[in-house]
């Protein structure tokens, strides 16, 4: 494996399972030391190391941040992966859900990002990348909040790639279709039919089946890596041709 990474700090949060624990995972095959945030940390492979973080409270997220900036010796990466999902149209959520939504999948990579610049700032190798979704760029059916929330995750990127862009602090964005994780095994097994619910998510993607962990996470060491030094504002697509594919029956 290549070794791009060989001395940098790299912080995954969302890292104990799916796409962060692939990125993690790959992180560290290249050479870097990591961390992930995590609300469970438990059960990570040898080598990387956990923090117990809840990202909708500031107070945990320096705290954790602090910890894994010391244990690492800096903070070079921060890959915001951290999320919850969200079903429904706007008739169908409440306030509270809402706001719950949001602060996670928005805030939440804020706090971390704003705890993070110090290292970041000191760092000749800064990188933020942060994982939307094709539901920002897609009208998908039933995920009015969710898709919100990763449209906020697209537009904070640009914005952010705008504001430190001087500092030499690169911010990417990673759209990813829908993957074979547990987050979506879990959204699967709420259907009425979950079988019949995989092969539809299967079939609207042109390569007709789900994007893999490793393939995501591939594209986030990609935008990550100081190879990619030009890169700053992008938002990569990564789900088998959904955005800009239109295949016949």
């Amino acid at each position: 494996m290549s070794a791009e990474f060989a001395g940098l700090a790299a912080l995954v949060t969302g890292g104990s399972s799916g796409i962060g624990r692939a990125t993690a995972v790959e992180l560290r095959e290249r050479g870097a030391r990591v961390a992930v945030l995590d609300l469970d940390p438990s059960g990570l492979p040898e080598g990387i190391d956990g923090f117990a973080t809840d990202v909708s409270s500031r107070p945990s997220v320096q705290k954790s941040v602090a910890a894994a900036a010391d244990a690492l010796g800096g903070i070079d990466v921060v890959v915001n992966n951290a999320g919850i999902g969200a079903t429904g149209t706007v008739a169908d959520q409440s306030d509270d859900e809402w706001h719950r939504v949001l602060d996670v999948n928005v805030v939440g990579m804020a706090r971390v990002v704003s705890a993070a610049l110090p290292w970041l700032r000191a760092s000749a190798h800064a990188s933020v990348v942060n994982i939307s979704s094709i539901a920002a760029l897609n009208g998908l059916p039933g995920r009015a909040l969710y898709s919100a929330s990763k449209g906020a995750v697209l537009s904070l990127t640009l914005a952010m790639a705008t504001d430190h862009v001087r500092e030499g602090i690169r911010f990417n964005c990673v759209c990813p279709g829908t993957a074979d994780t547990p987050w979506v095994g879990r959204l699967l097994a709420q259907a009425d039919d979950p079988a019949a619910e995989r092969v539809a998510l299967q079939a609207r993607q042109p390569i007709g089946r789900l994007v893999t962990p490793k393939e995501v996470a591939n594209a986030i060491v990609y935008l990550a890596s100081p190879l990619s030094a030009s890169t700053t504002g992008t938002v990569l697509d990564v789900d088998g041709g959904v955005t800009h594919l239109r295949v016949r029956p």
